[in-house]
């Protein structure tokens, strides 16, 4: 074979890959609301404007667990919700992924329970530095979830705005955290939450470096595509979020 004749099977045979390739790099989308909560708990008697913001009540936190389960809706982890994403793999047809950001103690004491109730599953965001500190969970108790199908992902080292830090002091916040998780519950995470939804180029870079698959922001919205798994959006439940107001929230 000559220098022309490969060159022309070269050419043909890339020509008939060419769909299969083009296929491939198709974008993904998927509609799945990822709920962010912060505490589940009662209102302290010096609660501020913030802390109200923040706090869904027992009572209504198991209100909205019981509206989801009698309108069919399924809550699927992190992990199923990049299945779908990036291999295409289905979802049921009504589905929300819940989230719980900075590892409070009432992450285990009041909204682990309800999600047993209700057979449904959680992603729990946790910041290495809180965890066994008053008013946070345990690693303890964050492995007892883990085994009961939570996911225990990653929250930073110690909930730092990660913008403008250089690469180390990136690494540090974003790797050493991982390492923790996997020392102390024996699996490596594989989703991170940016502290306060704040992050830049160097941030997204780290945070797949460090082996994260997804990493979740505080904007707003419902729609998640392959190419932008770095940066996923959420829809916030606030400390006045009631039933309807999360019907409205994942219906929209």
């Amino acid at each position: 074979m000559n220098r022309r004749q490969f060159i022309s099977l070269a050419v043909a045979t890339f020509t008939l890959m060419r769909p299969q390739m083009v296929q491939a790099e198709v974008r993904r989308r998927v509609r799945c609301p990822i709920l962010m909560y912060h505490y589940v708990s009662p209102l302290p008697a010096d609660a501020d404007k913030y802390r109200l913001d923040l706090t869904v009540l027992p009572e209504n936190f198991q209100a909205h667990c019981e509206y989801l389960a009698e309108n069919n809706y399924r809550t699927v982890t992190m992990g199923q919700l990049y299945g779908a994403l990036m291999r295409g793999e289905k979802l049921p047809p009504r589905r929300v992924v819940m989230t719980f950001d900075d590892g409070y103690a009432d992450a285990y004491t009041e909204a682990f329970p309800v999600l047993r109730q209700f057979g449904m599953t959680g992603t729990f965001f946790v910041v290495r530095d809180f965890m066994g500190q008053a008013g946070y969970m345990t690693w303890a108790q964050a492995g007892e979830m883990l085994a009961a199908g939570m996911e225990i992902e990653n929250h930073s080292v110690s909930h730092v705005d990660l913008r403008g830090l250089d690469r180390d002091s990136m690494v540090y916040q974003i790797g050493v955290a991982a390492d923790e998780i996997q020392n102390q519950l024996g699996r490596r995470p594989r989703f991170f939450c940016y502290p306060g939804g704040r992050y830049d180029p160097l941030a997204v870079q780290v945070v797949q470096e460090t082996g994260h698959l997804m990493a979740v922001t505080t904007a707003d919205g419902l729609v998640h595509t392959s190419s932008d798994a770095l940066r996923m959006a959420r829809a916030r439940v606030r400390g006045s979020t009631g039933v309807q107001g999360l019907e409205w929230l994942i219906g929209r």
